[in-house]
């Protein structure tokens, strides 16, 4: 019976935040779709809603059976302050962590890409540098303009202070005009985010996981 009802509560997980503790003490975690802020998204839109995600992580933290955690991400980018709050969260996690770039880890999917111990992304997988957006209706004074430089700047110093690319790199790349997709940014594809120092090493599924493994190994000093 305890087993049939730990199946059933894992399925729920799966189903209603997409997550999951593997076999070996290693909590799988997943950023999909947009990252929603305190504005709720239409019911019909994929989201990662940061509320849940939160709260997660901090029983993580506590929870002394779990040993590491791998974080996969397949995100358009989203909310700025949820987008980061997730990041630093991860970031100040004790535990070693990963994370796997799969269809693509965009604009403020980038920082929670970067804030685990050692990252990986798809030979297919995709990342976009862009400067920040808002939508909707924006003041037209320097106030309004110094708070998006601010707020890129906060971007910016996580990134930084969490991979290899260098501050003055990542700004040229945000500020490119030559991808015709985009009016200003890069796309950077696979093996080319690896080159930039934004992402460890090209892998799948088998090498993030094995990197957690390893990583709890040394930590512990034992053998899974």
């Amino acid at each position: 019976m305890q087993k049939e009802e730990r199946q059933e509560k894992e399925r729920e997980a799966i189903k209603d935040f997409g997550q999951l503790t593997l076999p070996h003490r290693i909590h799988l975690m997943s950023v999909i779709g947009e990252i929603e802020g305190h504005e709720c998204l239409p019911a019909n839109s994929k989201t990662t809603k940061y509320e849940h995600v939160l709260p997660q992580l901090a029983a993580i933290e506590d929870n002394d059976e779990i040993q590491g955690v791998l974080i996969l991400l397949n995100t358009v980018g989203g909310d700025v302050e949820a987008g980061l709050a997730i990041a630093e969260m991860i970031a100040s996690l004790s535990k070693p962590t990963v994370s796997l770039v799969l269809g693509g880890s965009h604009s403020i999917g980038i920082p929670i890409a970067v804030s685990t111990d050692y990252s990986y992304i798809v030979e297919t997988g995709t990342m976009v540098i862009h400067p920040v957006r808002m939508s909707g209706i924006v003041i037209g004074a320097r106030q309004t303009y110094d708070y998006f430089k601010q707020m890129q700047d906060r971007i910016l110093h996580f990134i930084t202070a969490h991979c290899s690319a260098g501050r003055e790199r990542l700004e040229e790349l945000m500020m490119d005009t030559g991808m015709i997709t985009k009016d200003l940014g890069t796309i950077l594809v696979g093996e080319q985010a690896v080159r930039e120092g934004l992402i460890n090493e090209v892998g799948g599924i088998k090498e993030a996981l094995g990197k957690v493994k390893e990583m709890i190994c040394t930590s512990e000093g034992s053998v899974i």
